[in-house]
């Protein structure tokens, strides 16, 4: 039975339903030459999305990606390191004196998968420090995720692959050329090494762009595209709250005519009512000139790293 196949047949009320009904809308979306611009907040990258996501790029279905700058990263550092990972199997009964005993071993936990520094973050550094100094060097300016895929495209790294390839959702980006946008990189690994470079004067700041640029190309990728737009947001945050403003950014501020998004869904835990939630609930987006009253709406409140591959397995009915 396929995942389209089984959800049909089993989910049908509740969150279970929202997730048949939203796969089903979808589906029928991008088989009627529409395309997902997706947003990824979370650590979904180390929850390995790229098994799905790269698949989705692969056959098309993705006009671009809104991602945090750990997603970002994290896929690589996944896809040089694999081998590597520690999985915490009850993260319930870690005592403080654990968490120490990871810190010592240079084992950097997300929820129940320990990245281990070594293998994956200091394996690229000196490959992406290469190109921020030739950057700094010839005076110019880049955005974060050009250098990455401008590394994966070189191919220097084939030879650390410690995943499969077919696996990563970035070098499937980087091999299209995908739009990516990455709002608030600095919140990141690398981020955080290239300000530390930096201020140890190796390299110049203005080697790697910031937010604005990002938000002037997007303004430029919402005009030029010609298809439908589903936007699919998983989780909340900057990584969906920056990309979905360029609708009222043109329409309101710089007064085009544009169209608003074709379609909306969100995967969140979040609730707006406690004040932590971070962005607005789908039909809340219509007041910010975002989503109109007809646009098809889903908000699915599950767990993303569960319900996001059903969701993409639907579409391509693996």
């Amino acid at each position: 039975m396929s995942v389209r196949a089984f959800v049909d047949e089993h989910f049908h009320h509740f969150n279970a339903g929202v997730l048949q009904r939203t796969s089903s809308s979808l589906s029928q979306f991008l088989h009627q030459d529409g395309r997902m611009f997706l947003t990824l907040a979370g650590a979904m990258s180390t929850a390995e999305i790229g098994r799905s996501l790269a698949q989705m790029i692969r056959q098309g279905h993705v006009a671009a990606i809104s991602c945090t700058g750990a997603n970002l990263e994290e896929d690589v550092f996944h896809l040089v390191a694999r081998s590597h990972y520690e999985r915490i199997e009850n993260i319930d009964n870690l005592s403080t004196e654990d968490e120490v005993n990871l810190l010592e071993r240079h084992l950097n936990r997300v929820t129940d998968t320990c990245i281990p520094e070594e293998q994956a973050i200091r394996n690229i550094e000196h490959h992406i420090l290469a190109l921020w100094k030739k950057a700094s060097q010839e005076k110019a300016s880049r955005l974060p995720h050009e250098y990455l895929y401008e590394l994966l495209n070189s191919g220097c790294l084939e030879e650390v692959y410690d995943a499969n390839p077919n696996h990563s959702w970035l070098l499937a980006a980087a091999e299209v050329n995908l739009p990516l946008f990455v709002p608030g990189w600095e919140d990141s690994t690398l981020g955080n090494i290239f300000a530390a470079r930096c201020t140890e004067g190796i390299v110049d700041t203005s080697a790697v762009l910031g937010g604005i640029e990002y938000m002037t190309r997007l303004i430029e990728f919402y005009r030029s595209t010609t298809t439908p737009l589903a936007f699919l947001q998983v989780g909340g945050g900057i990584a969906g709250d920056f990309p979905i403003c360029v609708v009222p950014l043109l329409n309101q501020d710089l007064r085009e005519a544009v169209p608003l998004w074709s379609w909306f869904a969100q995967i969140t835990d979040a609730s707006a009512s406690y004040g932590g939630y971070s962005g607005a609930p789908p039909n809340e987006k219509i007041t910010w000139g975002k989503l109109g009253p007809e646009t098809p709406r889903f908000n699915i409140k599950s767990d993303a790293t569960i319900v996001l591959p059903l969701i993409f397995g639907y579409v391509l009915d693996l």
